[in-house]
């Protein structure tokens, strides 16, 4: 929390970035997909530079070069999914829970890069959003989403992962991207204002003919393996 207000009273100056990113949001037809990412980008440096935040991106090559794909990580806090658009320079975006995205900033943001909003005790909503999900991917976009559901200090520990997730990647037949944050919790949960550094690691996609017949919930299992297996050689967790 100490350094989220040092990230807002420093870029106050930046205040008329925020109707910025809502006036792109409603404007498609002036901005595309790739003019509104890199102002998302653009965003998040900013706040970087002003948090003393230093962000390492690994395995980039092992994103695929072409097509959409779903990237999966491990979730640890409020600054994972930025962390992710700090190191992935094509245009992705974000699955969002409904009840913490209707916040100033936040919101504009999601908007602009086009994010889905998650409405988790509703079953039909959640259905009908996979679905969606799984026809833009298939159509080319790249997805990020918290197969964790959520997070509460769990720091570098990998938690459950819920199968349905992973049902949007399966259905469209799109390589599924295990991602692994590293100390993205130390961002914004440790009370401190010292400089802080986390790690992106982008693992080799699992594609689709490797996955092939597998249940939602075998899927789930080998991303969350390979995700909890990657961090204990690196951190020990």
């Amino acid at each position: 929390m100490l350094r989220f207000v040092q990230v807002i009273v420093r870029n106050l100056p930046r205040f008329y970035m925020i109707p910025k990113m809502a006036y792109m949001a409603k404007h498609p037809e002036k901005f595309s997909e790739e003019k509104c990412y890199e102002y998302a980008r653009l965003a998040v440096r900013r706040m970087t530079r002003a948090g003393h935040i230093r962000t390492q991106g690994f395995g980039m090559e092992n994103l695929p070069k072409e097509g959409g794909y779903v990237m999966f990580p491990n979730h640890q806090g409020k600054y994972d999914a930025l962390g992710i658009v700090y190191t992935h320079k094509k245009p992705c975006t974000i699955v969002i829970d409904d009840a913490k995205s209707h916040v100033i900033l936040t919101t504009q943001f999601i908007e602009m890069i086009h994010g889905k909003r998650l409405m988790k005790d509703d079953v039909r909503q959640s259905v009908r959003l996979m679905k969606e999900i799984s026809e833009e991917v298939s159509a080319g976009r790249r997805y990020i989403i918290f197969p964790e559901g959520g997070y509460d200090h769990n720091h570098n520990n990998v938690c459950d992962f819920k199968p349905g997730c992973f049902k949007c990647a399966i259905r469209a037949k799109a390589p599924i991207v295990p991602v692994v944050l590293i100390d993205s919790y130390k961002v914004f949960e440790e009370w401190t204002l010292k400089k802080v550094t986390t790690q992106v690691h982008y693992l080799p996609p699992f594609l689709y003919e490797e996955y092939r017949g597998m249940t939602t919930k075998e899927v789930s299992d080998v991303v969350h393996d390979r995700i909890r297996d990657y961090i204990a050689n690196v951190v020990g967790a």
